[in-house]
């Protein structure tokens, strides 16, 4: 991430940031049960088949960087990772430090992650000013002579904290900073893979570029040893939109983003935002989301240790749609202003749906390939935090009436 950005970092920590507030709301304004005699004109039909699998989904996440903010406190973990009572992240980012006589502090956030059933992945923003061209955290490449000694400090680190699902040997290769860092080309970085992909601890995931260049990223497949010896694509999207990146053979992973780190994660804008964005990633095929920081006050989780809009919109991804979830076949954009995914674990259908409609609107689905009898409904607007009722269904359709401006999940019983 961008330490240049520090200081407006610093300024957004004073930023009001509200308390949680999660509901059993049966709105009094609004009927969200499907009603005929409300609802509004049908744009067009969510189709949803269960027996069209697309990506395996790894799950939904955030950064915990301790040299740099600091450790979430005991507390702070299970808001975060708990699917019942938090968030339900399922991925913790973290960074490799440079130095192994910090390796131990990450594990205590890392362990509780996992006990959440979710995992950990690890990005290196320098390897040690020792192994590098210019002698210097800043800047500056790996050396060559250097590769088998950055890939026992990447399997050390991997082993200090207990095991990572995946590891970055370089976070944002291709973005030059004043900050820890590493200037790399695809072909070098696609270099280091190759002749030590192997012995570096854990999965390999790479070659995570700043804005998910396709350019680079082929670049980089194009060594197939590199590609051999690489589990996950993954890179960043800052000022990207997210896109298919077509069959690179690697599931694809979103490893870094936030939305606007001057506005709080408690405004009602900025957290729809994000959850088109999420709803983005998946539709391109995506298989992680992982935001910046968990614990900010742009995130999802404020200073103070309380989920925020951005952690409430999180959580209608994160809590439902579990690690090894499958993404399956739906109509991405029904209605105008309406985006929904679906996903399956055995015969549990979970939908999610974003409407950016100012309006209520009413949302007809059809389904096949399951069964289903009802769905439970979570329903996060800018006054309720994850309210829920439920609703029963019947032959393969139904429908519902969308809170205006809201994001809802649906779970089948």
């Amino acid at each position: 991430m961008k330490k240049k950005l520090f200081s407006v970092f610093a300024l957004a920590l004073v930023m009001a940031s509200c308390s949680k507030n999660e509901t059993d709301m049966s709105d009094k304004n609004v009927n969200l049960n499907a009603d005929s005699s409300k609802k509004a004109t049908v744009e067009g039909t969510a189709s949803i088949d269960a027996s069209t699998v697309q990506q395996t989904i790894k799950g939904f996440g955030g950064a915990n960087i301790v040299a740099w903010t600091g450790d979430l406190t005991s507390a702070q973990r299970t808001t975060a990772f708990s699917p019942t009572n938090g968030i339900g992240l399922s991925i913790v980012r973290v960074r490799v430090p440079n130095s192994s006589s910090e390796f131990a502090a990450e594990k205590a956030t890392i362990d509780a992650c996992k006990s959440f059933g979710g995992s950990a992945i690890a990005s290196a923003w320098s390897a040690p000013a020792s192994m590098k061209t210019n002698n210097s955290i800043v800047g500056g490449k790996i050396n060559t002579a250097s590769y088998g000694a950055y890939a026992a400090h990447l399997s050390a680190f991997n082993s200090a904290v207990g095991g990572l699902a995946a590891i970055s040997p370089t976070n944002e290769p291709d973005y030059k900073v004043n900050y820890e860092s590493m200037e790399l080309t695809a072909s070098e970085v696609a270099d280091f893979v190759a002749a030590q992909g192997n012995n570096c601890g854990a999965p390999i995931m790479a070659p995570e570029p700043f804005q998910m260049n396709q350019t680079y990223i082929n670049t980089y497949l194009s060594n197939a040893t590199a590609k051999s010896k690489t589990s996950f694509v993954c890179g960043h999207i800052y000022g990207k939109t997210p896109y298919n990146l077509g069959n690179v053979g690697k599931p694809v992973w979103m490893t870094e983003h936030y939305t606007n780190s001057s506005i709080s994660g408690d405004d009602w804008a900025n957290a729809m935002n994000a959850a088109k964005e999420i709803h983005d990633c998946m539709n391109a095929g995506w298989s992680a989301y992982v935001w910046w920081y968990i614990r900010r006050s742009y995130g999802p989780m404020s200073e103070s240790g309380n989920i925020q809009k951005v952690g409430y919109v999180m959580a209608h991804y994160a809590r439902y749609v579990r690690p090894g979830y499958s993404k399956i076949s739906c109509t991405s954009n029904p209605t105008p202003g309406v985006y929904v995914t679906a996903y399956k674990s055995g015969s549990k259908l979970v939908i999610v749906i974003v409407n950016q409609n100012n309006a209520v609107t009413y949302q007809a689905f059809g389904y096949s390939g399951i069964s289903v009898s009802g769905f439970n409904r979570y329903f996060t607007t800018s006054t309720t935090n994850l309210g829920t009722n439920s609703l029963a269904v019947a032959g393969g359709s139904f429908g519902i009436n969308l809170a205006a401006s809201s994001v809802t999940t649906l779970v089948s019983y």
